[in-house]
This record gives C-alpha cells, sequence and structure tokens, in this order.
C-alpha cells in the first residue's frame, strides 16, 4: 500500500504532472503498473485531493495575473485545433501588436509554420491593423472568434513553470484518446515514470506514411466522438446535488468588493474555507446559517490538517478582507522615465511562503 501510495502521488503531485485528473493519471500509470481495482482507486485519490477540492472549479470568473519578477502578468495560450497541442507564453498587458507578432514567430512559426487560418479573440491587440497586415503578410487569414472571451489567469505558478505546464498539458488528452505530442511527433514523450527506457523505434519510407494516415484517421474518429460525448453532456439537465445530515462541506467566500490582493480576484486562489457542518463555529455566529445550494461544495475526505480561518473575519454576506501584516523585502525596477519601489508583503491569513511583491503607490493607496 506504501508503494501505491508513492507512485500515486508521484503521478498526481510533482512538479511533472501538476495535480492531474483520475482519467489523465491512469493513462500514464496503467503504461507501466497494474494492481487490482486501479482505476478505481486513482479516481478515489485524486477526488480527494484537498488542493484540488480546493482549488479546481468547473466555473470560473475571468481575472488577472499577479505580476511575476520578470514582470509579466498574463499567459498567452496558443493550441492547435487539430491536435490540441498547446503553448504557454508568458506575457505582458502591456505588449503591442509588434510585440505579440515577434513571439508568435518565435515561438509558433519557427515550430510548426506558417498556419492558414487562425482563430483569435476580439482582443485589441490581435485585430490591431498592424497585427491584421503581419497575418497577410504571412498568408494567413485572420477569422474572428464569436465573442470576445480573452481567458486571463489567477495567482498561478510563476513564469518559469509555465515549461511545465505545457509538458503536463500536451501529455494525454482524454478526446484524442493519446497525448497531443504523440499525435504531432508520432511517439510518446519520455516522462519521470518510464524516464529508463530506450528510446523508441523510428520508422520511415512508405511505412512512415501508412502510420501517419492511420495517426490522422484515428485522430478524427477520436474527436468526432469526443464531440458527440460533449454533446450529450451539455443536453442533459444536471441533476441536483442533494447534500446528507451530518455532510462535511466547503463554503464559499470571497474577497471584499473593491479590495483585492495583487489588484485582482484570484482565479486559482482558494475559494472554500475550511470543511464543516453547517452548524456555523461560533466566529460565524452573525452569518445566517441557511444556504443556497450554489453556495455549497461537497467534502469528499476531511483533512487531517485543517487551516485555523478563526482569525479570518467574516462578514454577514460572507465577504472578507485581507490585509498586509509585515513587509519582508524591498526592490527597485528603473523605467526610462521614473524609479518604481516595489515591497515584498506577507498577507493576514497567509504564510512568508504566499509572500506578494505589490508597487509601493498600491499599497499606500490601498493601505494608507
Amino acid at each position: 500500500m506504501e508503494l501505491r501510495k508513492k507512485i500515486l502521488d508521484e503521478a498526481h503531485a510533482s512538479v511533472f504532472t501538476l495535480h492531474p485528473g483520475s482519467n489523465k493519471m491512469y493513462q500514464d500509470l496503467k503504461q507501466k503498473f497494474w494492481w487490482t481495482r486501479m482505476k478505481r482507486e486513482i479516481a478515489k485519490y485524486a477526488s480527494e485531493c484537498d488542493m484540488c477540492q480546493r482549488v479546481k472549479a468547473d466555473h470560473l470568473k475571468p481575472a488577472g495575473l499577479p505580476r511575476t519578477p520578470k514582470g509579466y502578468d498574463s499567459i498567452w495560450v496558443i493550441i492547435d485545433r487539430f491536435t490540441k497541442s498547446a503553448h504557454f507564453i508568458p506575457v505582458k498587458t502591456t505588449y503591442h501588436a509588434k510585440t505579440y507578432a515577434k513571439l508568435y514567430i518565435v515561438r509558433i512559426v519557427s515550430l510548426h509554420g506558417v498556419p492558414r487560418t487562425i482563430t483569435s479573440d476580439r482582443g485589441s491587440l490581435f485585430v490591431s491593423r498592424f497585427w491584421e497586415q503581419l497575418q497577410t503578410t504571412l498568408g494567413t487569414n485572420l477569422i474572428h472568434s464569436s465573442a470576445y472571451h480573452p481567458q486571463t489567469s489567477g495567482q498561478v505558478e510563476r513564469d518559469e513553470y509555465l515549461p511545465l505546464a505545457e509538458f503536463a498539458y500536451n501529455n494525454y488528452q482524454k478526446s484524442l484518446e493519446m497525448a497531443p505530442f504523440e499525435a504531432l511527433y508520432g511517439r510518446r514523450c519520455r516522462t519521470p515514470l518510464n524516464w529508463s527506457e530506450p528510446g523508441e523505434r523510428v520508422t520511415f519510407g512508405p511505412d512512415l506514411v501508412t502510420q501517419a494516415e492511420k495517426q490522422v484517421k484515428f485522430i478524427h474518429s477520436n474527436l468526432k466522438r469526443a464531440q458527440s460525448r460533449q454533446k450529450s453532456y451539455s443536453d442533459k439537465r444536471r441533476r441536483p446535488f442533494v447534500f446528507e445530515k451530518d455532510d462535511h462541506v466547503y463554503l464559499r467566500v470571497s474577497p471584499m468588493k473593491g479590495v483585492h490582493r495583487f489588484e485582482v480576484k484570484g482565479k486559482l486562489a482558494p475559494r472554500y474555507v475550511v470543511a464543516y457542518r453547517l452548524e456555523l463555529p461560533p466566529h460565524l455566529a452573525a452569518v445566517h446559517d441557511v444556504f443556497h445550494v450554489s453556495q455549497l461544495k461537497k467534502c469528499l475526505r476531511v483533512p487531517e490538517e485543517v487551516v485555523d480561518t478563526s482569525q479570518i473575519q467574516i462578514q454577514p454576506d460572507l465577504t472578507y478582507e485581507e490585509k498586509p501584516i509585515k513587509i519582508l523585502d524591498q526592490k527597485q525596477r528603473s523605467t526610462w522615465r521614473r524609479t518604481i519601489n516595489f515591497y515584498k508583503v506577507q498577507w493576514s491569513n497567509h504564510s512568508e511562503e504566499e509572500a506578494t511583491w505589490e508597487q509601493e503607490q498600491f499599497l499606500q493607496i490601498k493601505y494608507p
């Protein structure tokens, strides 16, 4: 059992995997391991992960990114429509279309060539005159998507970890029933789970063409089946979630309106406070104890170590305010116009490891 636990921990919580779902974990592990009721145990392990229960959600409000030490505050996600292969590029919201065009050529054209068409959101960067002219020069038709949905993110890993996130994403796709790496390059990528294995045999000549044709037909078939499955899911009416007496749940709370740490609401920040019965604890005595089902999330396993939230001042409307409690470090960033002071701030109810760099001007305005 201890060996299984180590295998599951490595396949779920290491920096090479980044907390994948149970389906992806099973696809990774079944290549090398087997035990009785393996798939069921993997599903149970993934569903009971405390970090996943606190962070993952089906519907998230758009949010921005805190600046990293290198100044990035957004992630540009580029996905190939056919293979689902993705590129995650750290960018800044201050970038102009010319900068995005250079990144596009360096990161995409240099690896995959020039695409025939591109579907983009209707953000000003992508519909700017310069960007459209550049695409025309490269022989690309710019096709606008039906709605403007620029997906942003909250408190995520620093940009140094983006290659690992890209690696984890491209390692398996359920709709393809294979890894995007395999669809793109004709072979599976090497992971820590099969690090010691020799490389795969390379195919040349007519066999390569035959194998590629089979691969394309297989991908088309899986994509069509996945699209039909998704449509059937969306067409079905969702059953209401029913809670039983003595169930443990997470209660949704949110920062106070107008008071946001990092100047944004964190998409990936924990949004459910400690698991408890809706017999409210003493520090929530002022809160009405009847909650709509949308504010609750079932806790599948009560964690052994529970974060103490008694010091969090929850308002009657289930909001809370985070305040700076300590300055840990200071640095300056110079531009051609002025010098900007930054402070490393530890926030209330957070450890020093979760401290963030904030502009002096922001701190003076929000917390005079």
